[in-house]
């Protein structure tokens, strides 16, 4: 690994973990999970959009998708989360666990979706 790339994942990493950190600590459970929503939509925008069309530097990619991303959704959190969650009631915990599963998916398709749309009408205006 470049040490670029190293000190970008780590720089961006801990931005995305303190982000985590005050939206749980905002919004508690809803927190993770808005993370997780959120981060399945931006890394899939990243990937079909900013780095398939070369967009920003391999180093930024790094920092941005696996730093920054990777420590604003985590699944220790969301594991952690979801046990809690069941804990206090089963229904509680398995809509939990559905909401993010189904939900993770459905925003990662939604980010690949817009990512080919604004692909497709900025290569028509170029």
């Amino acid at each position: 690994m470049k040490l670029t790339n190293a000190i970008s994942v780590a720089a961006f990493g801990f931005a995305g973990g303190v982000c985590r950190a005050l939206l749980s600590a905002i919004l508690d459970a809803n927190g993770v999970l808005l993370a997780n929503l959120l981060g399945c939509f931006l890394l899939a925008f990243l990937t079909y959009y900013v780095i398939e069309r070369n967009l920003l530097a391999g180093w930024l990619n790094a920092g941005l998708g696996t730093g920054l991303i990777g420590a604003f959704t985590t699944f220790s959190s969301f594991s952690t989360t979801t046990i809690r969650l069941a804990q206090h009631s089963l229904l509680q915990g398995g809509g939990y666990l559905l909401v993010s599963m189904v939900g993770g998916l459905a925003m990662a398709g939604l980010g690949m979706l817009l990512a080919r749309y604004l692909g497709r009408v900025v290569d028509r205006h170029a």
